[in-house]
């Protein structure tokens, strides 16, 4: 069961910006790094599996305040929290009373969460190109250039040069789609909400 928390940090989802009017997704991104110090968000995920049927369902709030800084908090039925202190990183799986700690060196790289807590230099570890139009969004991809990330496909799309959408396809042949909502931009966040504290009671589990 821990190793579902571990995937959900991979999923960590990521860059949420206000861009110039009619950028394109290559524009969006580099922007991020130059414009977004911190965001706050809702977030709506939904997997879907080889056959497309749906395997998870979650609503929840996300935080980041840069670098390398960041919480998920993933509300029911699925409550679980994902909490970096720019140091390590913990997974609190509240269900199971269970708490991974792991160094934040160990789960960057070409994972999706180096998308949103990486240094500025993103080519190092990914392969950025824009990407087709579909629907309203304009899409860019991001492919880890690392190919034991656990990821084949990235992509984010963009609605009047903000962030609407993720779309991710893992190893597995996993769907992932994060629908992020109530944006707030380089908003004031308070330090103690990238701190985490064991509760009583619960079993940690470190590398």
């Amino acid at each position: 069961m821990i190793k579902r928390a571990q995937y959900l940090l991979l999923l960590l989802p990521m860059l949420l910006l206000s861009q110039p009017a009619k950028a394109d997704g290559m524009t969006s991104v580099k922007s991020f790094y130059e414009k977004t110090q911190s965001m706050r968000a809702n977030f709506h995920q939904v997997v879907t599996d080889k056959q497309g049927r749906k395997v998870q369902e979650v609503h929840g709030e996300m935080q980041l305040k840069r670098p390398n800084k960041f919480r998920w908090d993933y509300n029911k039925p699925f409550e679980q929290q994902i909490i970096s202190d720019g140091k390590q990183v913990w997974l609190y799986d509240i269900e199971l009373a269970q708490v991974t700690v792991r160094e934040l060196g160990k789960v960057l790289g070409s994972s999706p969460a180096a998308l949103l807590a990486g240094d500025d230099d993103i080519n190092k570890s990914f392969k950025l190109v824009n990407a087709s139009v579909k629907g309203s969004l304009n899409w860019v991809s991001a492919n880890p250039k690392d190919k034991e990330s656990g990821f084949e496909r990235i992509f984010l799309g963009f609605k009047d040069s903000k962030l609407q959408e993720m779309s991710l396809l893992d190893s597995f042949g996993h769907h992932t789609k994060i629908v992020f909502s109530q944006i707030e931009l380089n908003p004031v966040l308070d330090e103690k909400s990238f701190l985490f504290k064991p509760p009583k009671g619960v079993d940690v589990v470190g590398e």
